[in-house]
């Protein structure tokens, strides 16, 4: 049986996170071989999330904004309306990829979209997400089960930044955080959505075809 190889693409618009990251544990858990890996594009209610190493000290200031403790990787970050969140429900194996090299492909795929806008834009070897200037514009976290992935990048748009000085994002101090439209780029999200969708998928493709 051929399996079909390129990412399905799901555009699920505002939905909570809670059932969004149960979805994202229960189709990892029933994968096989030949499940099609999929891409799950959405936006959240106001949510911070709290990795698997998530100091407490990092919440700042309480707010009515809820805090849920997941299983990715890192600190604490924000989510709300205005900012792209991409799930990837990959099969490493299938890429041929491990998780450095997994994170910088989203880190590019972010970088990539910006730059089609005329956005300068770098990655952080030691901080992962991508940076506009010293502002964090596109945050990462991911958990791998069994070869494969779940979670994602999240990358701000044009959303209320405030809950942000609630907190030291991704457990760094002082770090400023920025977004698409403070940068100038005023592209409807939905386009934003679609580019970074094929960013992804090109990069993913690319990275196949290079190790052979």
């Amino acid at each position: 049986m051929r399996i079909e190889t390129t990412p399905l693409v799901k555009h699920l618009g505002l939905v909570k996170y809670q059932p969004t990251w149960q979805a994202m544990k229960d189709f990892t858990a029933a994968r096989t071989a030949g499940t099609r890996d999929e891409i799950w594009l959405v936006q959240h209610p106001p949510v911070y999330t709290q990795g698997l190493a998530g100091k407490p000290e990092h919440l700042l200031r309480a707010s009515a904004i809820p805090v849920i403790k997941i299983d990715r990787g890192g600190q604490i970050t924000y989510h709300g309306p205005g900012q792209i969140v991409a799930y990837l429900l990959l099969d490493l194996r299938r890429w041929k990829l491990n998780v450095r090299a997994l994170v910088r492909l989203m880190e590019q795929a972010v970088i990539g979209l910006l730059a089609q806008h005329g956005v300068t834009a770098k990655g952080c070897e030691d901080a992962p997400g991508v940076y506009a200037g010293d502002a964090k514009i596109a945050s990462l976290g991911l958990k791998i089960k069994n070869g494969c992935c779940y979670h994602g990048l999240a990358f701000n748009v044009d959303m209320d930044l405030t809950p942000f000085d609630y907190i030291n994002p991704c457990g760094y101090a002082g770090l400023r955080v920025t977004q698409a439209r403070t940068a100038g780029i005023n592209a409807p999200l939905a386009e934003l959505e679609q580019q970074l969708a094929q960013n992804l998928i090109a990069l993913l493709q690319q990275q196949k075809q290079q190790q052979g």
